[in-house]
């Protein structure tokens, strides 16, 4: 068939499925800004200023489980309904990661839905798994290091720290520095975790970091439960969940927490004359991130994406920062000179590169976590 048939071909083609009533040769119209809920990015709902209005169109932000001072969300709600002129509601501040994809799982999409949860990444796969998550990609998706970040975007960690050792030194000489130390009999009653390990992202570090300390390894995390279990028969495990309020009491001097955590607690108490000291123990030393992620069922879908591009926009990344947690974006902020470099002089130094277990080992640990928790520390849960 000669070229001019050809066209002849496809032109008559076209006439027969006009006369069909098929538009199999009319031109696509573009698709339309992407509405909120459907939103992969800000440019696919045509740009901040687009996503800005949508989410004062909105006006509520819902999260659950961000107390004020961990990890600065204090400042960064602040920041964020003085920008936006959003209101920032948080429900159950001291809850633990599980609690949050319990919220996501329960409540579908009924109004008191959170729009966002902010877990450790071990809890954002599980979600993910669960098809809980909206995909979306902040503006700085590609500075993300891919080892922090998923694939499909469901979930990008945000901040991250050390697990560390917080100690009253009014209360306890000497502060312990290692997982070793903490065995020693002069801690009766003293060790506490930040919640249970099945539910608590901090907890669960915390049994991976002792794991690490005792012959354990990112395949292997039962060394750390274990150690849990010794440190309950020896008398110095203490039950309390700890938090600024039973830190500032007394009735949790030593706390395994985050570097941030700890640091925060460091100078807060400082003008009430407590002594807070932090250790990040040198045989158990792990490092992990938080991520951040939104509903899929978000009441407020636009304002939910808004709080994400927040937090990940310079301005929250040094927020972060000025609370010791090290933002994600933090290589890719020096190097465009956008890093607040008084506040990166403040953290604590940390020997080495940090390692972080595979997706498989974290999901073989969480599973093991979960079985073994009960039975390592019996009738002792907070």
């Amino acid at each position: 068939m000669t070229t001019a048939s050809a066209r002849a071909a496809a032109v008559f083609g076209c006439f027969t499925l006009v006369a069909l009533g098929l538009s199999a040769c009319e031109k696509t119209p573009p698709a339309g800004p992407a509405k909120p809920s459907a939103a992969t990015s800000a440019e696919s709902m045509g740009g901040m200023h687009a996503l800005i209005t949508a989410a004062k169109r909105e006006g509520t932000l819902r999260a659950i489980a961000l107390p004020r001072d961990w990890a600065n969300y204090g400042a960064l709600m602040n920041g964020f309904e003085k920008k936006y002129g959003i209101k920032v509601t948080v429900e159950n501040p001291l809850g633990h990661s599980e609690d949050e994809i319990d919220a996501l799982s329960k409540r579908g999409n009924r109004p008191t839905a959170p729009d966002v949860i902010d877990v450790g990444d071990t809890f954002a796969r599980k979600a993910a798994a669960q098809n809980l998550l909206a995909p979306y990609k902040v503006a700085a998706y590609d500075s993300i290091p891919g080892n922090q970040k998923d694939p499909e975007a469901r979930w990008s960690n945000n901040y991250g720290g050390y697990i560390s050792i917080g100690c009253d030194a009014g209360r306890v000489k000497p502060c312990p520095e290692t997982f070793a130390d903490l065995l020693k009999p002069g801690h009766k009653g003293d060790v506490a975790l930040e919640g249970d390990p099945p539910r608590s992202a901090t907890a669960f570090a915390s049994v991976y970091a002792a794991a690490l300390a005792n012959n354990g390894s990112f395949g292997n995390v039962q060394p750390g439960l274990d150690f849990f279990a010794e440190l309950d028969r020896r008398g110095n495990f203490n039950p309390v969940h700890s938090n600024w309020t039973t830190v500032a009491s007394g009735r949790t001097p030593i706390s395994i927490n985050w570097d941030y955590i700890n640091l925060q607690y460091a100078d807060q108490l400082r003008d009430k004359g407590v002594n807070w000291q932090v250790a990040i123990p040198f045989d158990g030393s792990f490092a992990q991130y938080y991520a951040l992620a939104v509903n899929k069922n978000a009441p407020h879908p636009a304002t939910a994406r808004l709080w994400q591009e927040y937090l990940f926009s310079p301005e929250g990344q040094n927020l972060r920062l000025r609370a010791y947690a090290r933002p994600v974006l933090m290589d890719a902020m020096r190097q465009d000179g956008t890093l607040d470099k008084a506040a990166a002089a403040r953290l604590p130094t940390v020997e080495g590169t940090p390692h972080f277990p595979t997706d498989a080992q974290l999901e073989k640990a969480r599973q093991t976590v979960a079985q073994g928790w009960a039975k390592a520390v019996p009738d002792r849960q907070g």
